[in-house]
């Protein structure tokens, strides 16, 4: 018998231990992912005068009156609004809003489950940066924070920038951060591991993109001083004519070794690689690694190498996969930095605030290390306890 759904997935998701049919994921798909469920029963007349007309006229005079009351009185202030162009969807590209929104739907979901909060998604059927930024200045109203998701670079870095300077509420791009955060968390559960001075690490990041340059960011951030940063025309310097203005600063502010060419040049000898691009990396590439490397492949579902492969040249090899170990999950990140933002009725989200996030991420394992597990479970619903209350206490301080 043919299947009812439509023959839109490209391949069926596979792995050691899951196999999944199209069947099963339209199915769980059908109708959305997402409800609105009653706090309280609308079951009597009463019920039904104090939830909406007349008694709700009260509350509604009284904010009118006093605007800060909305934060008590309606669920704005811990509403999560997940926004989409549906210009750069994980593993499918620009497929356009509408095609996006499961994918925010998902985000929401993920939300919920993990931290507690509500989130509606929103896709915009526009690209332009003036446009996104004044529709969130018009919507403000209705949420408590923005987490932006699957725009493309660089117009991601305006959005987001934008995004902070108009509204007084955290906003945070978390193909941006959130990577950056748990791939932070990855590598601090690798050098203590290891027994490496994460500082001294020399690190090649193969991606400029949004995810590449927040990661190459907040190591520096952190003091790792020795970082490579490779576009698909090959290594960033100040030299290159070819390079937008974020990879140009980006370039300023690593490279310190001035090395010229592509990945052959940067992965001689690198202790660390970190795969945010989709491309390929052969397998004799890795082998020029420094000994007791760290691989993080990171594309999805292709990691840049198998890990399998990286294993026999490096020490430690994670993955964005759920079927390897080592998962580097934005999960694992963004719903306890939003949690912890919320708590604290901070106005943004900072690099401490981050950096604690990935400090949280980290303490949940740092007394079970080992070369499977530099970071916890996606599934493990502590993380995002722990991650709210460092980032609310950083939010605090």
């Amino acid at each position: 018998m043919s299947s009812q759904y439509p023959e839109a997935v490209p391949e069926i998701v596979e792995s050691e231990k899951i196999v999944i049919g199209d069947d099963e994921i339209f199915e769980a798909h059908a109708g959305g992912k997402l409800s609105v469920e009653l706090k309280s029963p609308l079951d009597t007349k009463r019920a039904l005068s104090i939830a909406y007309t007349p008694g709700v006229a009260q509350v509604s005079r009284a904010i009118a009156a006093d605007h800060t009351l909305a934060a008590r009185y309606t669920w704005a202030n811990r509403l999560v609004a997940v926004v989409s162009d549906g210009s750069a969807v994980l593993g499918l590209g620009d497929i356009g809003p509408a095609a996006a929104l499961p994918v925010m739907e998902g985000k929401s979901a993920l939300f919920k489950e993990f931290a507690g909060l509500d989130a509606i998604p929103i896709v915009l059927d526009t690209k332009d940066p003036d446009e996104i930024v004044e529709t969130l200045v018009r919507l403000r109203p209705t949420f408590g924070a923005v987490n932006l998701e699957d725009i493309s670079a660089p117009r991601c870095f305006e959005i987001e920038q934008r995004a902070i300077e108009a509204l007084d509420c955290p906003v945070m791009h978390d193909d941006q951060h959130g990577t950056a955060i748990v791939v932070l968390a990855a590598l601090m559960g690798a050098s203590k591991l290891l027994g490496r001075d994460m500082s001294s690490l020399r690190v090649a990041v193969s991606g400029a993109g949004a995810a590449g340059v927040a990661c190459s960011k907040l190591l520096l951030a952190e003091g790792v001083s020795d970082i490579t940063v490779l576009d698909s025309r090959g290594v960033l310097h100040p030299d290159r004519d070819d390079m937008n203005a974020v990879k140009a600063d980006l370039a300023r502010g690593t490279n310190p070794r001035g090395i010229t060419g592509g990945m052959v040049e940067a992965l001689d000898g690198a202790d660390v690689f970190l795969g945010l691009s989709g491309g390929v990396v052969p397998e004799e590439l890795i082998a020029t690694m420094a000994p007791n490397g760290i691989v993080f492949a990171l594309s999805n579902p292709d990691p840049e190498i198998h890990p399998e492969l990286a294993a026999k040249y490096a020490a430690v090899v994670a993955t964005g996969r759920s079927d390897f170990p080592n998962q580097i999950n934005n999960v694992l990140a963004f719903p306890g930095v939003f949690r912890g933002a919320l708590d604290a009725g901070a106005r943004r989200i900072t690099e401490k605030m981050m950096v604690a996030a990935a400090e949280a991420i980290y303490s949940v394992v740092s007394d079970d290390l080992a070369p499977d597990r530099i970071v916890p479970s996606p599934l493990d619903h502590s993380v995002s306890e722990a991650v709210a209350k460092a980032v609310a206490q950083a939010a605090e301080a």
